[in-house]
This record gives structure tokens, C-alpha cells and sequence, in this order.
């Protein structure tokens, strides 16, 4: 996706690898947002960190700031009405006036150009992303490669400069150097490695020509920058300077260091140099909900990364020495997914949100556990916990890193769980701590579960083991699983959700939208029915009859009464007399109640609700029945684009957060259509838009055949994240990175027709578009690209080998050749599925049709 001018405006593109932080690429190439610190640290800058060009032409020193045109001041401001902008930035520095960002996540590709400046400079950035290699992906690395194209006659002197500070309270800077490489460390004097708050840098080049300036002068005023500034651009190299004593960045002295790498570059010629950024802030605490040991001291952990590296020297050799083997793979993989068969914007909304993973929503602990927020603010996290209900909707990590989603499972199971089966829909930290109320009002709830997010782990445990194959870690977990599902009838639930076992919710159900409904509705009784098929298909893998019998008749009575009862013609609704005031007194609800009006809050009633069918969202991508009536849902769907989709926001009334505006489009979570009542207080956030809610529609919209509908849904979201209005690669819910909106993966599968089961060592395709057509794919330990011509599908392998014992085929083919690794192998077919007389461990399959 190519920004361009004021489109690059709100860009901050994350450099980091999974759970280790990231440091910010802005639209203009600045550095900005240096999330590193273990917590949020949006809208900062690390003072005057920056890189530099320098070129020597025509007997003139021509220096620029690697940075574009900035047209927002306001960003600089400490606050309106201030009398100049923020002094430690780069702002008044010359500059280039153009800059192109392509932002294809994971790789940020910038040129800069200029006609007063004599080369062509293009960055290329990027952090890993390498599917199923979440070592190399939670690298606590930036990775930067700058390409000079002399554009003039004449051989050209070149420097680029790479010029950090310091970021400890009391630091050291040193020149440092392995092998080819070389560069500066810039430690921390006054705290212990275990101690909160030790931090250490590391810059690397393994340029040929280097020169370092271990620190800036530190006189008075601003003699450090405007010596290093001169020194640069006058010298022929930068000259050294080095301070033997530590410097106190709170009394402003933190040191600046700067790596300058020079090159000569003929006419017309290219080349490049390359850089390492790398961090080290090892020891992690809950500044959230604290913890604190028998001495009052804070409780802390490692970050996985701090368990692999010993400090930030060692991340960045381990980076620096393998760049072009990990530039490769990922490149591979950015390749796979943008090259594939998907309308460009449903591509951008997808990778775009990967970035997610890369950003501070999410951390790994010591054992490399992932554990996440919902988002995140500008200085704290948002709703603590991996909650359930939000990551119910996150399917980038399940396929991507499947490993990584299953320690998410364990985490619930493990630390989140009690003896009855209910599960704390958020598991704090660190773990092993005694439980947190996840309803932070009402602390004495510790083991409060939520419909929606109880009946997601059960069929995502589900989807874990069909993704994985691996019956062990099933066997391992089922007697959870089963747990987790009977919870809904267990006399021990005190939200009495199916208490008189009949398949249908009544109880109290609290859920994603953070309150209680009283009382069935399609889109809760369709998770709960979805969690009974998956549990029911667990118990007879295990051979567990009674079981299977329980969950099958309960899943037959409550589909059965939701589609005879739940649909008014047009959607699905919730079932509740409004005017019932004894629903509520039973749960000891008085809020619930509104006595001007004489009706129960915040139900939803007749509206129309985005979620009704969510449910059947979860199904098709992880291959389960239909739950909901073939011509209801039909009409359900068209009824939800007629109501729900906006084409301009303008006539909207909103009293919630206002994520979409004027005449931009969006999705809104209820609507309540002329001649339906509308409660006097409605259901929380009902007027907003929220961007993991419209993906799962319009993903359920595209399974349906819903088309031109889904795709105009995709497309109105991505076109307000444009750049210019907010971040394209940070979707906002209750806060920014929200990891709800990583339901947008789930429209590749859903395009492909992927499925799976590993468990029986199948996949398969069927792709409403198929000749000349390609399509990532991911699953168990394994990733690559489906392609589809006239007469043949040819499946492509990346990472570990797949084994294989059938494949599935589009609609209405007959294989007539199989081929694996170059070797035609016996099969028979049996209606849509080839199966192979001998299990194959595959790098490469081709069936001819």
C-alpha cells in the first residue's frame, strides 16, 4: 500500500518482534513511539535518535535529515498555544521533500527524493515475520537497509548516520565490535540486570567504512546536536569523542552516539548499508494490578527474549550476522500474502493488522507464553488479561503461530480456572498470582466467566488440535474442555446460564459488549451451541459416549429453538420482556433497572445486532455445521447490510466512542429499524463501529456468497485508516493495535475455502476464483501458497514438510494425476477428497485435474 503526502501523516509502522516491543517508523521515516520499556510509550521520541545522509558533490557537503516534508506541527507542540515546537526533535533540519511510504507489513519500503539533493534513498525496515518461526519473530531488533543510487555523473562520497541516545537514567556509551561488525553499546551504570528499569542499546553496521562518535559534545545549550550537526556535514569523517563518566539523563546529559557508514558511488550505481537497532529491558513487573512479594518489592519476570540473549549486543550480532536469511523469509512470506488472489484492500486490511503482533498489545513471559491486552493506551495497556471474548475474534496467531495460540489456551486452563469449570475470562500476571477480578468494579468476582469468551476457549481448543494435529496436547486438555461446557448447567454457576439443561441460555450472560444480557439470543446461544459440536466431536474422538449423547441432544435442542424462535423475520434477536423486572432481582441487578421508564438496561431487545450469527463466522473457518437456518440466515444477512452498514456516518446519532465520522463508511453494532422499539438504554457501544466486529461480518457476509456486500464492508474500514486520518497499521477499539481487528485474517481462509484437520493429515481448497489464481495458507508447522490453473492445483510448502494423507479439491474436479515431490503417487478420490494410498510427507503436491 503506497502513502504518499499528507497520507503519511498518522503512519507509525511497529519494528519489533512479537512480545519484545517496537520502535516506531513514521510516515516521514522518523523514529517515533519507542514502545521498548516494557509498557505504552506512544507519541515519544527518543530526543534527537535519527539517521542522516551526507554526499560530497561538486566540492559542497550536501546534508539531510532522512526525514520528509512534516506538515502536522501540532505534533510537536508540548501543548496548544505553545510559542514554538518541541526543541529536541528534528523539525528544523533539512530534509527531504519527498517521501513514498510502502507499507506492506511486515516490510516498510520509504524513498526519499529531492532535487536539490544528488541521489535516489530508499529504506527498507522490518522487524521478522516469519510464520511458525516465533524465535526469529520476537527478535527485540529494528532492521534497517538503506540503498544510495547515485543519480548524477560524477562518483559521489556518501555517509549515512545513525545517531541514537542513551536511553538509561544513568548510562555509558562504548564503541563495540565483533567480527565484521562493529558499532556502539550503550549500557546502564546504575541499576542491576535484575533490578526494574536496566536498560541497554546496541547499534550495529557491517558496513566496510565506519566511523563512530561514542558521544555528542555536552556543554550548554544545544552545543551537542549543533557540533555533531557540523562535525558531520564539515569532516571528511566524523570525529570521535568520548566521556570516560556517566552521564544523569534526568538532569537532560544523556549521552547521543552516532555509527556514520560511508560509501562511494559511481554514476548511476547503487549501494547499500545496513543497520541494527537492538534493545534490552529484561525484567517486566505488573504496574497494573501490582503485585508484590513478602518484602512489598514489586514481583517481576523476564521477557522470553531476555532468556534467549543477555543483553542487546547479543540480539543485535544475532540479527546483524543472519539479515539476509531472516530479510528472505520474510520477504517470502509478505510475497505469499500480497501475491495472493484478494482484492487489494482485503489484502491490505489483513497484513496491516498483523503488525498487531509486533506492537506493545502483546508481551511473552519467561516460559515464551503470549499474553496479551486489548489494546493499548499512550502510556498503560488497555483491559488487561488475553480476554477471552476480544482474542475469541484474533485468528492471525491460531494459523500463523499456532504454538504461540495454544500457550494461550494452557495459560486459561493452568491459572485461570477453578475447580467447577469456570474460567476468569482475563489471566493476570504474573502468573501462579492469586486470581483478579476481571470486572475491576466488583473485585470479589475472581472467577467470573463471560458467555461468549468461556464458549471460545472450548472451540478454539478444538480449532487448536485440528490446526496442530497433536492428539497428545487433546488428551491433555479435554477433561478442561468438558469442564468448561458442563460449567453452563453446573449448579456452582451463578449466572445460571442453562441451568434447566435444555439446550437454550436464560441465564445471565455477560459478554464482549461488558455487561449481562438476561435472557437467549442468537448471537450468545450460537456460541454456546458451537462449544457443545466441538465438545461433543472432543468426547468422540475419546470414545466417550454419555458424553457425546449429553452435548449432541443438548446442541439438537437449543439449534432447533433458536432458529423456531429467535427469528423475527428479518434477523435474530434476544428473547426478554423488557418490562420483566424479576428477570433482573433474581441476579441481584438493580442497576439493571430503569425506573423512569419501568424496563431492564441494556439488553438489546428487537435491535439488530452485528454478532446474531458470530457463531457461524467461527464454523466456517474452522470447519463445523451450520447452526443457523439456510433461508433465515440468508434474509438475516441482507437485513444487516440494509440496517447495520452505513454508507455515511453523518445522520448517525452516536453517544459512544466515535471511531467513524461525517460521510466516512462503517458498520454499526445494533440498529433498531423504523417501527422496532428501541430501549431507553440500549445495549453499551450500539451506535459505534468497531473494526474486529466488521471484519467477522463481513468475512461471514463473503462465506454466504455475500460478496459485493462483504467487500464493501472490508473496504469502508480500510479507507479510514488512509493515513492521513489515523494509523493504517493501528485499528482502534479501546485502544490502539486492538487485537480484535486480527479478524481480518480470517478472510484469507474464508477466500481460499481452506480446510483442515491434521489431526487426520487433511487440507484442502475450494476458491470461488481459481484459474491463475494463488492463495497463502498456514497450518500445524507449516506454511506456503495454493496455486490454481486451468487443470492443475499445485500446493507449495514453506517451512517443515506437511504430511499428508488426503487433499481436498475444488467443487466438482476429478484428480486424474497426483504428484509428490516429483513423484506420481496412487490415490483414490472419493466425492471432493484425494486420498493417498501411502501418507506423504510433502515439500511440493501437484494434482492434475
Amino acid at each position: 500500500m503506497m502513502y504518499q503526502n499528507e497520507k503519511t501523516r498518522n503512519i507509525s509502522f511497529p519494528l519489533g518482534g512479537i512480545g519484545s516491543g517496537s520502535i516506531g517508523l513514521g510516515g516521514t521515516g522518523e523514529l517515533i513511539d519507542w514502545d521498548i520499556f516494557n509498557r505504552p510509550n506512544r507519541n515519544s521520541k527518543n530526543c534527537y535518535s535519527h539517521f542522516a545522509i551526507k554526499a560530497n558533490y561538486k566540492g559542497k557537503n550536501l546534508v539531510k535529515v532522512l526525514q520528509g516534508n512534516e506538515d502536522d506541527l501540532y505534533k510537536y507542540y508540548p501543548r496548544r498555544g505553545a510559542s514554538g515546537s518541541a526543541m529536541a526533535s528534528m523539525l528544523g533540519f533539512p530534509r527531504f521533500r519527498n517521501v513514498d511510504f510502502d507499507g506492506e507489513f511486515p516490510l516498510a519500503n520509504l524513498t526519499f527524493t529531492d532535487k536539490d539533493f544528488p541521489a535516489k534513498v530508499k529504506l527498507c525496515a522490518f522487524n521478522p515475520f516469519i510464520p511458525h518461526d516465533d524465535f526469529n519473530s520476537s527478535l527485540p531488533v529494528a532492521f534497517f537497509e538503506w540503498e544510495i543510487e547515485n543519480v548524477t555523473d560524477e562518483e559521489i562520497e556518501y555517509a549515512i548516520a545513525f545517531s541514537v541516545q542513551n536511553v538509561a537514567k544513568k548510562g555509558f556509551n562504548k564503541e563495540i565490535s565483533k567480527d565484521n561488525m562493529q558499532g556502539l553499546y550503550f549500557g546502564c551504570a546504575n541499576l542491576g540486570e535484575d533490578e526494574i528499569g536496566y536498560t541497554d542499546l546496541c547499534l550495529l553496521t557491517d558496513s566496510d567504512d565506519v566511523a563512530t562518535r561514542v558521544c555528542w559534545h555536552r556543554e550548554c545549550a544545544k552545543d551537542s546536536i549543533r557540533t555533531y550537526w557540523y562535525d558531520f556535514m564539515q569532516q571528511k569523517r566524523i570525529s570521535q569523542l568520548i566521556y570516560t563518566d556517566l552521564t544523569e539523563k534526568d538532569h537532560g546529559t544523556a549521552d547521543h552516539g552516532t555509527v556514520a557508514s560511508y560509501v562511494s558511488v559511481k554514476p548511476r550505481e547503487k549501494k547499500k548499508i545496513r543497520f541494527v537497532l537492538a534493545w534490552n529491558v529484561p525484567n517486566y513487573y505488573n504496574y497494573w494490578t501490582p503485585y508484590k512479594d513478602e518484602n512489598g518489592k514489586d514481583v517481576t519476570w523476564k521477557n522470553y527474549y531476555a532468556t534467549q540473549f543477555k543483553t542487546s549486543f547479543e540480539s543485535a550480532t544475532y540479527a546483524l550476522e543472519r539479515f539476509d536469511e531472516l530479510y528472505a523469509k520474510t520477504e517470502k512470506f509478505k510475497n505469499a500474502l500480497f501475491n495472493s488472489s484478494l482484492p487489494p484492500f482485503v489484502i491490505d486490511a489483513i497484513s496491516a493488522n498483523l503488525s498487531i503482533l509486533k506492537s506493545s498489545t502483546v508481551l511473552r513471559t519467561d516460559d515464551g507464553t503470549l499474553w496479551g491486552w486489548e489494546g493499548v493506551h499512550e502510556t498503560f495497556g488497555s483491559c488487561a488479561g488475553s480476554c477471552q471474548h476480544v482474542w475469541n475474534y484474533a485468528y492471525a496467531v491460531p494459523f500463523l503461530f499456532p504454538k504461540l495460540e495454544r500457550s494461550i489456551r494452557e495459560s486459561f486452563t493452568k491459572y485461570a480456572m477453578n475447580e467447577f469449570g469456570s474460567t476468569c475470562f482475563r489471566v493476570d500476571l504474573p502468573f501462579g498470582r492469586p486470581p483478579v477480578s476481571p470486572i475491576y468494579e466488583r473485585p470479589e468476582l475472581t472467577y467470573f466467566a463471560c458467555l461468549d469468551g468461556q464458549m471460545g476457549e472450548v472451540f478454539k481448543s478444538y480449532r487448536e488440535w485440528k490446526i496442530s494435529g497433536d492428539d497428545e496436547w487433546m488428551k491433555a486438555n479435554a477433561e478442561n474442555v468438558f469442564k468448561m461446557v458442563e460449567f453452563a448447567w453446573s449448579k456452582e454457576n451463578p449466572s445460571a446460564w442453562d441451568a434447566d439443561k435444555d439446550g437454550v441460555l436464560e441465564g445471565l450472560q455477560h459478554h464482549t459488549l461488558d455487561i449481562e444480557l438476561i435472557g437467549p439470543c442468537s448471537w450468545l446461544e450460537g456460541m454456546y451451541l458451537l462449544a457443545l459440536d466441538c465438545a461433543a466431536e472432543i468426547a468422540e474422538w475419546l470414545g466417550d459416549k454419555a458424553r457425546v449423547t449429553e452435548y449432541r441432544d443438548l446442541y439438537e435442542k437449543g439449534k432447533k429453538w433458536m432458529n423456531e424462535n429467535l427469528f423475527n423475520g428479518e434477523y435474530f434477536t434476544q428473547k426478554i420482556d423488557l418490562k420483566d423486572k424479576s428477570l433482573i432481582d433474581k441476579f441481584n441487578l438493580p442497576k439493571y433497572w430503569n425506573e423512569e421508564t419501568g424496563e431492564i438496561r441494556f439488553q438489546i431487545g428487537d435491535g439488530c445486532i452485528i454478532d446474531q450469527m458470530l457463531s457461524e463466522w467461527h464454523a466456517h473457518i474452522i470447519g463445523r455445521p451450520m447452526m443457523f437456518d439456510e433461508d433465515k440466515k440468508k434474509t438475516a444477512l441482507k437485513s444487516l447490510y440494509k440496517y447495520n452498514y452505513k454508507e455515511s456516518m453523518r445522520e448517525v446519532t452516536n453517544f459512544w466512542r466515535v471511531f467513524a465520522y461525517n460521510d466516512e463508511s462503517g458498520t454499526i453494532i445494533c440498529e433498531y429499524p423504523e417501527g422496532v422499539y428501541r430501549p431507553m438504554n440500549p445495549m453499551h457501544y450500539n451506535e459505534e463501529v468497531m473494526t474486529g466486529f466488521e471484519y467477522a461480518l463481513a468475512g461471514l457476509m463473503l462465506a454466504e456468497g455475500f460478496n459485493q456486500e462483504g467487500e464493501t464492508m472490508v473496504k469502508a474500514v480500510r479507507d479510514r485508516y488512509d493515513g492521513e486520518k489515523r494509523n493504517p497499521f493501528s485499528e482502534v477499539e479501546c485502544g490502539i493495535n486492538y487485537a480484535r481487528a486480527m479478524a481480518s485474517y480470517a478472510l484469507l481462509p474464508i477466500y481460499s475455502g481452506f480446510t483442515f484437520d491434521m489431526t487426520k493429515k487433511y487440507v484442502g481448497f475450494n476458491p470461488e476464483k481459481q484459474d491463475g489464481a494463488q492463495y497463502l495458507w498456514s497450518v500445524a508447522q507449516s506454511w506456503g501458497t495454493v496455486y490454481f490453473e486451468r487443470n492443475t492445483c499445485r500446493f507449495a510448502v514453506e517451512n517443515a514438510p506437511i504430511s499428508l494423507q488426503a487433499f481436498g479439491l475444488p467443487s466438482g474436479k476429478s484428480a486424474t494425476e497426483v504428484i509428490i515431490d516429483g513423484n506420481a503417487v496412487s490415490f483414490t478420490q472419493e466425492g471432493d477428497k484425494v486420498y493417498f494410498k501411502e501418507q506423504a510427507i510433502a515439500k511440493e503436491l501437484k494434482i492434475v485435474f
